[in-house]
């Protein structure tokens, strides 16, 4: 934590007073806290609190004058100054309105301004009455901010001061320390190492205009490249087409067949440490490609021969060299464990992700993921997470083969 300059965006919840409580621990830490606090959340507690606990102006309006703050950080324009130094933004407690401020893009205060301002990670804690919580308005708003890449921190369960009882309580300070942690100071433990990372679609031409492909996002393999290039890796992608832009740091390889993306997996293959193979490659290809637009005519059905693409992970795995770790996914619709395990022997795998992909909220093209993780020995089912946790967490078992 020492010298990360982290903003603390405080929403008008009853839950604000955890967060006196964090900003006095981080600034222990040796880390620069900046609290902005909305409108509501001067309701709850006084910016004097957060002044007093972090050493620094606690900042409510986009007005200087309005500010009483004479920080470097902060004078002229804080939503500009702040943005541009955070390390992080934490939004905590996170209430159901000032989410939904956020999903619709809204720059109607400091912390607003701010939150579209900055290029830092952006973390939210949403605390709130559980029924609000579980309403479709907020839980959509909550996928809409995990699409631009927000982290969400989930709420825990509990007694609240509204006396219900159910999910909705900001996490003990303890736990939002450790989550700080991990984004402002990640792992290094990937540093040094080769990383190859396969993820998207793959389109097989049936004609100039048609072609055979899936409903692949890329989402999952991308996640996987940004994590490990965050923990230190020496990232290579090769990716089938998709609308996601390459993550920091990751060297993109842009392929469109599957014919191509093979030949690109096995070349990077050769010196990489490490393949997660969590591209979605189509299993067949059209025998013959037709040269000119098929034209429908008075047809009414046509044949189409298929022949087989090779099994790139397969391929990869059965050339493997000692020390070099093959780790594959099974997107599966029944059976998704026994599949997973076939898959897993039949390709010579050290370890597998399998997930259902019938479920509406871990398919495709969606912000989260359910998945079990399969090796030789163990098998592991983990809840529902956004994509983002669910890379990290299969990098932390890689790294226990």
């Amino acid at each position: 934590m020492q010298g990360k300059t982290i903003v603390l965006g405080i929403g008008g919840g009853i839950a604000c007073y955890k967060v006196a409580d964090l900003a006095s621990k981080l600034t222990q830490q040796g880390a620069d806290v900046h609290a902005v606090l909305t409108a509501s959340a001067t309701r709850f507690i006084a910016p004097l609190t957060f002044q007093t606990l972090t050493h620094n102006p606690a900042l409510t309006s986009l007005w200087v004058d309005e500010n009483n703050a004479d920080s470097s950080k902060s004078a002229g324009m804080p939503h500009i100054a702040l943005a541009d130094s955070a390390a992080l933004v934490l939004v905590a407690p996170a209430t159901a309105d000032l989410i939904a401020r956020l999903a619709a893009g809204m720059a109607d205060d400091l912390l607003t301004t701010l939150i579209l301002a900055t290029k830092a990670p952006i973390a939210i804690a949403p605390a709130m009455n559980p029924q609000m919580l579980a309403h479709p308005a907020t839980q959509r708003n909550i996928e809409v901010l995990r699409g631009f890449g927000y982290i969400i921190i989930e709420p825990d369960a509990g007694r609240m001061a509204c006396e219900h009882v159910g999910t909705g309580r900001l996490p003990e300070t303890a736990e939002l320390m450790e989550r700080i942690a991990a984004i402002v100071s990640p792992q290094q433990d990937l540093a040094g190492k080769s990383v190859l990372i396969t993820a998207g679609p793959t389109r097989e031409n049936l004609d100039p205009v048609r072609y055979l492909s899936n409903r692949s996002s890329g989402k999952m393999g991308y996640a996987i490249a940004e994590n490990a290039a965050r923990r230190g890796a020496k990232v290579t992608l090769v990716s089938g087409p998709t609308n996601l832009k390459a993550p920091t740091g990751v060297d993109r390889i842009q392929v469109n067949t599957a014919l191509e993306m093979l030949e690109a997996t096995q070349s990077a293959f050769a010196t990489a440490d490490y393949l997660v193979a969590a591209a979605a490659p189509a299993d067949f290809r059209a025998a013959e490609a037709a040269e000119h637009k098929i034209k429908r005519g008075g047809l009414a059905t046509m044949n189409l021969e298929l022949v087989a693409n090779p099994d790139i992970v397969a391929s990869c795995a059965e050339r493997k060299r000692p020390g070099q770790i093959v780790i594959g996914f099974a997107a599966e619709t029944k059976d998704v464990v026994e599949e997973a395990r076939r898959k897993l022997t039949a390709k010579h795998l050290d370890a597998i992700v399998a997930n259902d992909v019938t479920q509406s909220d871990a398919g495709f093209d969606v912000e989260t993921n359910r998945v079990t993780w399969i090796t030789g020995e163990n098998m592991s089912e983990w809840p529902l997470l956004s994509k983002t946790e669910v890379a990290g967490r299969i990098w932390d078992e890689i790294l226990k083969i």
